[in-house]
Parts: structure tokens; C-alpha cells; sequence
């Protein structure tokens, strides 16, 4: 059976960095669950679908065709045949994803799909419900977190570096924060820390510091394979 390492917390929190990085470092393939959730509203926002209609994005997610593949340590999406690539990353995005990623049949598409993923192998999967919904059975399970301001902070940075965007730390701040808002309390698999989950603040550590703890506590025969 495919071992799974579950990843979940907010936007900004390293999610991604440390996932790839743990991913290498065991041989595991890494899943980026949000990409699901944000080619979902690209089609809704494509396909003009009012993203506060909840029936109407159930809807249209429904008809939308993900194709995954195992390439280069990683779970690739595609689309028409076609990677979406920075599409998906886009303020634009980032304002309407968390009204999408709130509706029950979107959740459940793409917990499923997530799920079917451990045919490919051994995962790391980040996301927002990961240790809670998706996989709470895993033995290694973590909730990263930082402060506001750091994680503002990174994923300006990280906009910036990509051309997508230039937006101020302050709104890049409220953005994260109104979307926090949404996903911790929206009806189903709200982000949330685990009961079990080891929880990480990155805020003052280096992403070699938390990929470290990370693989520190992972169950020992799976260290012993590093």
C-alpha cells in the first residue's frame, strides 16, 4: 500500500517548499491538492459561471476533465491536454478559488481524485484538508503555520518573482487573510489543525529547518529508507 505524508495550513506557510523538498528527499511524488481546486475556478471563471452559486459550480466542475500523470517527482495536471500552468495563479484566482473549494461536490470530485492518486506510488500531498478529510489515517501528518505578515510576505515574493502580479504586502495580506476566513469556516472540511497532526510555525525557520523536522518525525521505518 502507498504511504502517505498529509500537509495542510494556510496560504504562505511553506506548504509547497517543504513538501517538494520532503518529496525528493524520500522519493515520494508531490501533490499539490490547491492546483485541483484553482483549475476548478479557472474553468468556472472561463465559462462565466458566478462563483457564488454554489449549483452552478458544482455544475461545472462536474464537467470539467483532469488528466494526471507521474512526471519529473511530481503529480502533473492537464486540461484539454494542455498543463494550465500560470493560469491558475493568478489574483483573479486566488479571489474566487476559496467560494469554489467551499461547495460539497467540489470537494468531494477532487478528494477522490486524491485519493486515487496512490496508484502512481508513495505521495506527499499539501493542501487545506489533507490530515482532516482526505487522509486523517496517515501516521504522518503535519500542520504548518506562520505569522500573517511572513506569509504575506512570501507569497508577494513569490508573485513578483513569476510576473503574475505586483500587488502591495498590505493587500497580498488581506487577500490571505479573507481567504483564511472562508476556508476555516466554511460547512465541509474546513482548514483545520488535526487532532494528532504536528503542528510547524515556520515563521522564524528556515525551509531546511521545518523539511528537517518534517522528516524527523515521520514513522521511523520511513526514515530509515532515506
Amino acid at each position: 500500500m502507498a504511504r502517505v505524508i498529509a500537509i495542510d495550513g494556510p496560504s504562505g506557510s511553506g506548504k509547497s517548499s517543504t513538501s517538494k523538498r520532503v518529496g525528493a528527499a524520500l522519493g515520494f511524488l508531490h501533490v499539490d491538492s490547491g492546483a485541483l481546486y484553482r483549475i476548478m475556478t479557472w474553468q468556472c471563471l472561463e465559462k462565466g459561471v458566478d462563483t457564488q452559486d454554489e449549483s452552478a459550480v458544482a455544475a461545472c466542475a462536474n464537467e470539467v476533465e483532469v488528466e494526471c500523470r507521474a512526471e519529473g517527482g511530481a503529480i502533473a495536471y492537464y486540461v484539454g491536454g494542455e498543463p494550465p500552468g500560470e493560469r491558475i495563479r493568478t489574483p483573479e484566482i486566488n479571489a474566487h478559488a476559496s467560494h469554489v473549494a467551499k461547495v460539497k461536490e467540489v470537494r468531494e470530485r477532487i478528494t477522490a481524485l486524491l485519493r486515487g492518486m496512490t496508484r502512481y506510488g508513495d505521495l506527499v500531498v499539501e493542501g487545506r484538508d489533507i490530515t482532516t478529510a482526505v487522509f486523517p489515517d496517515s501516521p504522518a501528518r503535519f500542520y504548518l503555520t506562520a505569522s500573517a505578515e511572513a506569509r504575506a510576505a512570501r507569497r508577494q515574493k513569490e508573485e513578483v518573482e513569476k510576473g503574475i502580479a505586483n500587488q502591495s504586502a498590505e493587500a497580498v495580506k488581506e487577500s490571505l487573510l479573507a481567504r483564511d476566513a472562508i476556508d476555516s469556516t466554511r460547512k465541509y472540511a474546513p482548514l483545520k489543525k488535526a487532532d494528532g497532526a504536528l503542528e510547524i510555525d515556520s515563521t522564524a525557520l528556515t525551509l531546511d529547518q521545518v523539511v528537517e523536522t518534517v522528516l524527523a518525525a515521520l514513522p521511523a521505518e520511513w526514515r530509515t529508507e532515506r
